[in-house]
């Protein structure tokens, strides 16, 4: 099991203070807009490695207008051990995170726990930029492979550093040498666990029994083919050093991947797909990453559903909550009214969330018991 059963918001966004108890049941939580419902979400999504669901700066996620800095903290469930986890900013710093009352890395939020999310901002994903397919894919990647963040970090850092070698029009291949096995080798990791995800959310699209529809994915390089190995890879970026330096930056490696979809049953490229279809097919691929996680690992992610329900109809809504109840998952839920949920019974725990001159409150309740 993952699930968190105990979650305390300080000085977080519109939280001035929350404390929240929890069991493994998925939580629906309804609100007002504005009321502070998603800032719950962001919280957990932080639970993870890197910048939450919103991707704001620590500073972002202070209360103002105090700005005195944030805390959460949360008793995790993972796997048959429970961990104390927290993780803070102080004044705008780079967040700190402490695990079973010891410093930890990111990384190691990722060894203990999983958490994928779905947000109104991707609903998008298929007909605007590559960048934000790419990130949806390692967001993916990451729940299988905790590592793949490390290596990111690594790649994007060398070419930022090639990248300004490009713009100042150096020329000596001796600069460029290290960056460049350092790019090959994080690249081909990068890439390697990239193809990996996609063969293992096909296979557990093929194995479901799903009221959403399958996607076909498939990787695409905006120039030619991604390299093969590492020795290819570090000799294309030194092949393309000329182009580079005419164009200021690297051309060549996983960043110019795109992530194609295609819904399969229709054969229809999935950015142009209907708005309602785009959405069922995005949820489609977090429920194949939960049942692949939940194959892999012995249990689903945390799932995290920002305003879903408004999105689907009473059919699929339903059918939404019967798979994520048949996972198993801990997922998060929020909506305007506790009628969205009204499917689920007293399968969920339910969180009311109010706001008042700038402070959101929680109050918790169950429905249906």
């Amino acid at each position: 099991m993952l699930a968190l059963n105990a979650l305390t918001l300080s000085h977080f966004r519109s939280h001035k203070l929350a404390r929240i108890s929890l069991d493994a049941r998925p939580v629906a939580i309804h609100g007002l807009n504005g009321a502070g419902k998603t800032n719950i979400l962001e919280a957990v999504s932080l639970f993870s490695p890197g910048r939450g669901l919103r991707r704001a700066s620590a500073e972002e996620m202070t209360r103002r207008p105090e700005a005195l800095g944030w805390k959460l903290k949360g008793e995790l469930a993972s796997l048959g051990h429970v961990h104390e986890v927290e993780t803070w900013s102080e004044q705008g710093a780079a967040r700190v995170v402490r695990i079973d009352e010891k410093a930890a890395s990111q990384v190691a939020l990722g060894r203990i726990g999983r958490v994928l999310w779905l947000v109104p901002a991707m609903d998008r994903l298929w007909i605007e930029g590559a960048e934000g397919r790419r990130r949806f894919l390692d967001r993916m990647a990451l729940s299988f492979a905790p590592d793949h963040a490390e290596a990111t970090l690594v790649y994007e850092k060398a070419m930022r550093e090639r990248n300004r070698l490009l713009k100042d029009q150096v020329r000596d291949a001796h600069w460029y040498a290290a960056l460049e096995r350092q790019m090959a080798e994080a690249g081909h990791r990068i890439d390697t666990v990239r193809r990996e995800t996609l063969a293992q959310l096909a296979a557990a699209q093929a194995d479901a029994s799903t009221a959403f529809p399958t996607a076909d994915l498939e990787l695409q390089q905006s120039e030619g083919e991604m390299p093969a190995t590492e020795d290819d890879l570090r000799e294309a970026l030194a092949e393309s050093r000329f182009r580079d330096l005419a164009a200021g930056r690297s051309l060549v490696g996983p960043h110019r991947t795109d992530l194609h979809g295609v819904y399969a049953a229709k054969g229809v490229p999935a950015r142009d797909c209907s708005t309602g279809e785009q959405k069922a097919l995005l949820v489609s691929l977090i429920l194949a990453n939960a049942r692949a996680l939940a194959q892999e690992i012995g249990a689903p992610p945390i799932l995290l559903l920002d305003e879903v329900a408004a999105h689907l109809d009473a059919n699929r809504r339903a059918a939404l909550y019967d798979e994520i109840c048949a996972l198993g998952a801990q997922a998060w839920m929020t909506g305007t009214g506790p009628e969205l949920f009204a499917e689920l019974g007293a399968r969920a725990q339910y969180l009311e969330v109010s706001e008042q001159d700038g402070v959101s409150a929680v109050d918790a309740g169950f429905a249906g018991s």
